[in-house]
This record gives C-alpha cells, sequence and structure tokens, in this order.
C-alpha cells in the first residue's frame, strides 16, 4: 500500500471508489480554506465505511487537494504544501511527522494523479492566490503606495533628463540607439545580412561612399587669423573658438600646401616639417624662430609667425610682406630647376602654394584694414596668373569685397562664371545670386500688395533665387534674420551644413542690410521651400537630396558652446516622450495619495479588483 502522508489503510472497494472531482472537489477545498479549518464528508464517501470523526475527514481530503503534480509543469503545489503545514501547526497535539510531508508528493498514485490533478488545480490554487492577493493587498498602507510612486517618479524623472541630454548634445535617443545597436543583432535582426552577405556587402560600400562625398570637409575661404582674432575671443570671453577636429584638419592642410619630399635638402625646412606637427602653439613658434636663424628667408616661418604670433592685423600684415618677399625668391628659384627632377618638380608646386597662401592672406589683411580696392586687385591678379588653383575658392574673397564696394555688376560677372552646372556650389554663391535679384524689387515689395495683384516676373525671379538658395543651405536664413546668434566662423566647414552658414553669415549679413527690403523679401518666402520638398532627405527639387551627416560633422567643427542647426527639424524620440509621462503621473498619484489616502485606497482596491478579474477571466 502507497504511504499518503499519515499512516498505512487498507484497500476497499469503497476506499476505491472515490467522489467525483468535478461534483465535490471546490466544496471541499472552501471548506478545508475556510477559517475554522473543519470539513464535511460527501456522503458517496461515506457510504463505504460509515461515519467518521471530523479528524479523519481532515486527514483523507487533505492529501487530495495537496498532493498532486501538474500534468504540463510537472512540480507539486507547494502552494497548499504549505497552507496544509500551516493548519497541521495550527492543530494542538499535533506533531510535525504527522503532518503531509515533502515525501510524500513523490508517492502519491498515477491513477489520482491523472484524473483529479486539473479540476483541484482550479479548485485550490485559484482560491489560494485570491486569498493571499486579498491579504497582501490589504496589508498595504498609504504609505507605501507614497513611497512606491515616488520612488518611480524620481527613477523617471532620472531617465527622462539624461534622454533630454544625450538627445540634444548628439541627436539621437540613447535607449533607441542601445536597442538597434546592441539588442536588435540578439533578436535576429542581422538574419538578412547572413543571407545575402555579397549584396549587404555592396550597399554598405555604397553608403559609406555616398556618406564620404556627402560630408567632405572644406577650407574655409574666409577663415580668420589664430592669434588676431581667434585668440583675442579667447581672451575676451575665456571660451575657445576652435574645436581640436578643426585644428588638426588645419594642421593636415599646413602639411600638405607647405611641406614636400625635399625638406630635407634645407635644413629650416626640415625645422618648419616638424613645426607643422607640433600641437603646442607656443612649440609651434618656437621652431619657426629656430628655422628662422638657419635661413633668415624662410617663407614658411614668417607664415607661421603672421597666423599664430601676430596679435593684430597690422602685424600680421607686416610678417606677411616678409614672407611674401621670401616666397617670390624661393618660387624663381624653383621655376629655374623645375625640369632636372620630379623632386624639384615637387618643390615648384610646394613653393607656389606657398606664395599663394601668402598673396591671398594679404588680400584678406587689406580687406580688414578697409583697403577693398587693393584686396581686389590681389584677388584678381591671383585667379588670372594660377587658374587651376580653384580649390582654394579665392573668388569667394572676390565676392564678398565686390560686395563691400556695392559693385553689383562685377558681382554679376563672376557669378556668370562660377555659378555653373559643372562646377561645385555653396552657400556665397547660392545667396548673393539670391541678393542680386532680391535687390531689383525688395525696395518695393509688400506682402499684402502681392497678395492682392500676384508676383510679377522679377519677383517670381527673386523668390525662386531665395527657394535655390535655401534648398542649398537651409540654416542660414536664420542667421541673415538673426533668429540664431553668430558665433566665429571655424577654419573648416560642411557644405549645406550649420557651419558654412556661419562662415556666410558671418561676412555678408551686412551686404544683405544695406540693401533696402532685401531682408523682408527673404522673411516672407524663405520658409516657402520647405513645401516645395517635404521629403529633402529623400528626394530635392533643383539639388540632390539632403545629406543626413551634416549634424554630425558640424558637431565636430563648431564649439560645444553653439547650439547646432540640425534640418531637417527632428522630432523628439518616443522615449522621451515615455518617460516624461511617467514622471509627471507617478508622481501625480504620489501626490494625491499622500494628500487623499482613503480615496486612493478605495481607488487601488478598485483597480487591482478589475486587473484581477481580467487575469482569472484570461
Amino acid at each position: 500500500m502507497g504511504n499518503w502522508g499519515h499512516r498505512e489503510a487498507e484497500e476497499s472497494p469503497s476506499r476505491r471508489k472515490r467522489p467525483d472531482c468535478g461534483e465535490h472537489m471546490p466544496a471541499q477545498a472552501e471548506r478545508l480554506l475556510s477559517p475554522g479549518g473543519t470539513a464535511r464528508v460527501p456522503t458517496s464517501a461515506r457510504s463505504g465505511r460509515g461515519s467518521l470523526s471530523r479528524e479523519q475527514v481532515r486527514e483523507r481530503r487533505t492529501p487530495y487537494l495537496l498532493l498532486i503534480r501538474h500534468p504540463i509543469l510537472e512540480v507539486g503545489h507547494l502552494g497548499l504544501l504549505w497552507l496544509s503545514r500551516g493548519l497541521a501547526r495550527g492543530r494542538p497535539g499535533r506533531k510535525p511527522s504527522d503532518g503531509i510531508t515533502a515525501k510524500a508528493v513523490g508517492r502519491t498514485r498515477p491513477e489520482t494523479v491523472t484524473a483529479r490533478a486539473p479540476c483541484q488545480l482550479r479548485a485550490g490554487g485559484w482560491l489560494w492566490r485570491r486569498d493571499s492577493m486579498t491579504v497582501f493587498l490589504n496589508s498595504l498602507t498609504p504609505k507605501f503606495y507614497v513611497a512606491l510612486t515616488g520612488t518611480s517618479s524620481l527613477i523617471s524623472g532620472l531617465i527622462f533628463i539624461f534622454e533630454w541630454w544625450y538627445f540634444h548634445k548628439h541627436g539621437t535617443s540613447f535607449i533607441e540607439q542601445v536597442s538597434v545597436s546592441h539588442l536588435r543583432p540578439l533578436m535576429g535582426g542581422t538574419e538578412s545580412s547572413i543571407s545575402e552577405p555579397g549584396s549587404s556587402s555592396n550597399r554598405e560600400s555604397e553608403t559609406s561612399r555616398q556618406n564620404l562625398s556627402e560630408c567632405k570637409v572644406w577650407r574655409n575661404p574666409l577663415n580668420l587669423f589664430r592669434g588676431a582674432e581667434y585668440r583675442r575671443y579667447t581672451w575676451v570671453t575665456g571660451k575657445e573658438p576652435l574645436t581640436y577636429y578643426d585644428m588638426n584638419l588645419s594642421a593636415q592642410d599646413h602639411q600638405t600646401f607647405f611641406t614636400c619630399d625635399t625638406d630635407f635638402l634645407r635644413p629650416s625646412d626640415t625645422v618648419m616639417q616638424k613645426a607643422w606637427r607640433e600641437r603646442n602653439p607656443p612649440a609651434r613658434i618656437k621652431a619657426a624662430y629656430q628655422a628662422l636663424e638657419l635661413n633668415n628667408d624662410c617663407a614658411t616661418a614668417y607664415v607661421l609667425l603672421a597666423e599664430e604670433e601676430a596679435t593684430t592685423i597690422v602685424d600680421a600684415e607686416k610678417l606677411f610682406k616678409q614672407a611674401l618677399k621670401a616666397g617670390e625668391t624661393i618660387y624663381r628659384q624653383s621655376q629655374q630647376c623645375q625640369h632636372q627632377s620630379p623632386q624639384h618638380e615637387a618643390q615648384l608646386r610646394r613653393d607656389t602654394n606657398v606664395l599663394v597662401y601668402i598673396k591671398r592672406r594679404l588680400a584678406m589683411c587689406a580687406r580688414k584694414l578697409g583697403r577693398i580696392r587693393e584686396a581686389v586687385k590681389i584677388m584678381r591678379d591671383l585667379m588670372k596668373e594660377f587658374p587651376p588653383l580653384t580649390m582654394l575658392n579665392i573668388h569667394e574673397n572676390l565676392l564678398e569685397s565686390l560686395l563691400e564696394l556695392q559693385a553689383y555688376a562685377d558681382v554679376q560677372a563672376v557669378l556668370a562664371k562660377y555659378d555653373d552646372i559643372s562646377l561645385p556650389k555653396s552657400a556665397a554663391i547660392c545667396y548673393t545670386a539670391a541678393l542680386l535679384k532680391t535687390r531689383t524689387v525688395s525696395d518695393k515689395f509688400s506682402p499684402e500688395t502681392a497678395s492682392r495683384r500676384g508676383l510679377s516676373t522679377a519677383e517670381i525671379n527673386a523668390v525662386e533665387a531665395i527657394h535655390r538658395a535655401v534648398e542649398f543651405n537651409p540654416h542660414v536664413p536664420k542667421y541673415l534674420l538673426e533668429m540664431k546668434s553668430l558665433i566665429l566662423p571655424p577654419e573648416h566647414i560642411l557644405k549645406r551644413g550649420d557651419s558654412e552658414a556661419i562662415a556666410y553669415a558671418f561676412f555678408h549679413l551686412q551686404h544683405w542690410k544695406r540693401i533696402e527690403g532685401a531682408l523682408n523679401l527673404l522673411q516672407c518666402t524663405w520658409e516657402g521651400t520647405f513645401r516645395m520638398i517635404p521629403y529633402p532627405l529623400e528626394k530635392g527639387h533643383l539639388f540632390y537630396p539632403y545629406p543626413s551627416c551634416t549634424e554630425t560633422a558640424d558637431r565636430e567643427l563648431l564649439p560645444t558652446f553653439h547650439h547646432v542647426s540640425v534640418y531637417p527639424k527632428k522630432e523628439l524620440p518616443f522615449f522621451i516622450h515615455f518617460t516624461a509621462g511617467l514622471c509627471s503621473s507617478t508622481a501625480m498619484i504620489a501626490l494625491l495619495t499622500h494628500q487623499f489616502p482613503e480615496i486612493m485606497g478605495v481607488f487601488a482596491k478598485a483597480v487591482s479588483m478589475i486587473s484581477r478579474t481580467c487575469v482569472e477571466y484570461l
């Protein structure tokens, strides 16, 4: 005979005939779980053996509720086992060895398990869960709910603040970024790439090449002087206007323009080659003086001192004039030896770059000191003498100087030459063309009059030119209309990006203000561009789709204290809205629970009962 946990018993026909599970077990479970702890035996169960005491009935009926194993989970119902032990301990004169033990669970009869497990689990398990949940909820006080909701509000508020900071600093949600980069591969997001490795690699290479071409960084043709302008800004404000990434690009440009493979032939050039690689400005200046000690006609040494040591434009111009004298001498010598060897040809290219750079900076010094016609003459001579060097964008310096002279016919002639479909565009070319067409109609333009009679042909041409310029660089109007504050332009710019918009508006804002009504016409028409290109990242109107990598590159080029302009404007990520709503709702619940504990207690009980009913229904 199997041991049922309390004693040995003989088998009898009446013993084998148990009451039907579906008919009597709910009543038995309810009586066993009642506070009195007593139970009645159905008549069908007593017919074969006679009357039994309540103690014997409890001992016989309890195992049927306790000694079960779930047919799917293959585990005993430990909750009812714990309840049975509690009832046994509460009975006087009962020894622990007389109760139901864990050993009995493993020795239940197979026929009893298969026949009674499902119905007994429903009868006993749900009742125990409901009663225990009720006891647990009734034991909670309003202070617990205040602490719970307050803690939830604090945690969600911290997450919200971090998400907001991360979005404004990096332009994306931290949670979304982690989920895309780490969770998606774990959830099988890389299956397509595994199934088609060739096509995915081709797509990635094409995307990378497109991003590189779109995010090419250009030398700012109107960059300022480090010592005379950037450093003075740092002295006054205590802020660094140039980023490390921007200065590193300038160091690479200097090594490309001012060094070559034959530098070892001249000791001064060898010293300057090391100077351009130095990160510390005092070390570079010290190396420049060492190069001048070795060769008093070292042009690149004067260039470095003019750029970084001179604290005024006048001092910089003096040093550049000394550099020009030395540079012209070296250039004439290189011209005579250019056909002797490939090394001499490389040396001539380097000396040409040095001479063009010096003349261009002298023209910029003349422009800053008010000698604008002299600056225009130097720039025109440079463009005639060295036409292949169009990559330096000297024509943009010329456009700005001509606009200062108000020589609009000359400006139109320069635009006719460089505003060509085969040449790369820039904000200076597009917005200068729009300015010239706006100049003819801006003084008489009125939005009310235009809405009544319509636009004239000249006004339509001006509006179309503005739309063309805004499509190329949508960040410029905010600076021209003074909706955003200007900062010093960086030494490198990204075309169609915020850095290019700053560089253009820094020098050309005065030209737009000089023409009456130009900014008014720009303000009335520039936002209409966005209706023409509803999806700028996918399809453009006159230009290619707007590159999606400008924000990342501009954050590297522009200082941290500047709020980078983003186009198209990004919506706040879902998790920022979610954490903000969670923080607000939990804080409100905590406040209401603290102020009105009775009402919130009734509300909490109602919510718990509704949720429990839904769970039981499911």
